[in-house]
């Protein structure tokens, strides 16, 4: 198993609530498919330095995991298809 970290950017106008949520449904994904949740850190609602897709601001998130090679793969694959995220990066350590 491989360690990573996920940096992703949801929408801030999400309400608390649904940023859990996603960052709950994240961490399970990872669970589910045999990884383990090392560590999610919610940095909040930041500007951004650009707009993106006519945005300003997001709700920042790093979770840490570690995880089979293949899975970081899946991962993308969910969060880009998720309209409430706006950005993200996986980086192997």
């Amino acid at each position: 198993m491989n360690k990573y970290e996920v940096l992703y950017i949801l929408d801030a106008k999400l309400d608390d609530a649904a940023k859990d949520a996603a960052c709950e449904k994240y961490g399970a994904l990872v669970k589910e498919l045999g990884g383990e949740v090392e560590s999610v850190d919610k940095w909040g609602v930041k500007k951004f330095a650009y707009p993106i897709d006519a945005k300003t601001e997001g709700f920042y998130a790093l979770m840490n995991f570690s995880s089979a090679p293949e899975f970081p793969a899946e991962l993308e694959r969910r969060m880009r298809i998720d309209e409430n995220v706006v950005r993200y990066m996986v980086v192997r350590k």
